[in-house]
């Protein structure tokens, strides 16, 4: 056996060496990326759990109400809810009923309705509190003529066909101004219509009149050069707006619920000092000429208030007349369904 170079054995040797340093290298710097990379997503998962709200605030609006329409627009409820750690979720309605069925199976938080809805959701069982209303607005709901017709006060409605959506803001309007110029539901012809079939019977004058809220209203007004025949003025009807909510929601979360109110306020105060900048903004939104919302927002007030015991009382008024009508099963409570009903 032939004996092993010195020099032989270090060229065998040396190699192995540099190859191993350079394996371990490599494994080292795996590692060190591996870790920098597990840092770096936990990082970042930390700093989104932390930017990421902790709540949300689901509202129920409809394009119809239009200072929901503005704030989303703006997205000034969302600036509010920032600091709370509340994020807000707007959920589009085709109308009040349909809203209360969100408010009731849990799809939202609050809503924002007219007079009638809460009324038929509380007596079929829905689960809902008011904790809020907007000021009377009077004028912004009407019974319509043609501007050609020959009617010319309500009591000229006797006989006469009348179109309006059935248990509606507008029915109570109605029944009320029958009343004052002395005349019942039963000595007209009511025919129930939706707001869109309402006013193509009233266009091609298969109605003699049509009772109806805004926008609805200005856009007959402008478009057809409809005749107000009377309105909810003077103390005929208040024709509020209420704020609804879930019961639970609403008390566990007051602070949410104070942040509603101020931005509606400051959104509202601002509306009424630019109703043309306003209307422009929400047009678009609402699918309507700019000039029909100036109208329609000239008509209606914001400055959303906590529910008094006064307008509670007013709420049950229309309530048992529906009740008295038969459009309602059985007699409510209101105020089993109000928050707190102040002075």
């Amino acid at each position: 056996m032939n004996p092993v170079a010195p020099e032989d054995s270090v060229f065998e040797v040396a190699p192995r060496s540099f190859w191993q340093a350079l394996r371990d290298l490599a494994i080292s710097a795996i590692v060190v990326t591996a870790i920098a990379l597990i840092v770096s997503f936990i990082s970042a998962a930390s700093a989104h759990a932390q930017g990421k709200p902790k709540g949300e605030l689901r509202i129920g609006y409809q394009k119809s109400a239009s200072l929901f329409v503005l704030q989303k627009a703006q997205g000034t409820l969302e600036k509010k809810l920032s600091p709370l750690g509340f994020g807000v979720k707007w959920v589009e309605f085709p109308a009040g009923p349909q809203l209360l069925e969100g408010l009731n199976v849990g799809a939202v938080d609050v809503g924002y309705v007219g007079e009638a809805p809460p009324i038929f959701a509380q007596a079929a069982g829905a689960k809902f509190v008011y904790f809020g209303y907007d000021p009377a607005a009077p004028r912004a709901e009407a019974i319509l003529v043609t501007k050609d017709s020959p009617i010319r006060s309500v009591a000229d409605l006797k006989g006469k066909k009348v179109a309006l959506n059935k248990g509606s803001n507008v029915h109570y309007l109605l029944v009320k101004q029958l009343e004052k110029n002395g005349l019942k539901l039963s000595d007209i012809q009511p025919v129930y219509l939706a707001p869109a079939d309402g006013r193509a019977a009233f266009e091609s004058k298969n109605v003699d009149a049509w009772v109806i809220w805004d926008p609805f209203q200005a856009a007959a007004e402008k478009a057809t050069g409809a005749r107000v025949l009377a309105d909810g003025a003077p103390d005929v009807v208040n024709n509020y707006q209420y704020y609804l909510g879930e019961r639970g929601f609403v008390k566990k979360h007051p602070q949410v619920i104070d942040a509603l109110f101020a931005d509606s306020v400051e959104q509202g105060i601002w509306l009424k000092k630019n109703l043309r900048q306003a209307a422009e903004l929400i047009a678009p939104l609402q699918g309507l000429p700019v000039d029909v919302v100036e109208l329609a927002l000239r008509r209606y007030e914001f400055n959303v208030k906590p529910i008094t015991a006064a307008v509670a009382a007013d709420q049950q008024q229309i309530a048992d007349t529906f009740f008295a009508l038969k459009l309602i099963p059985k007699p409510i409570k209101v105020s089993d369904a109000v928050v707190t009903a102040q002075p």
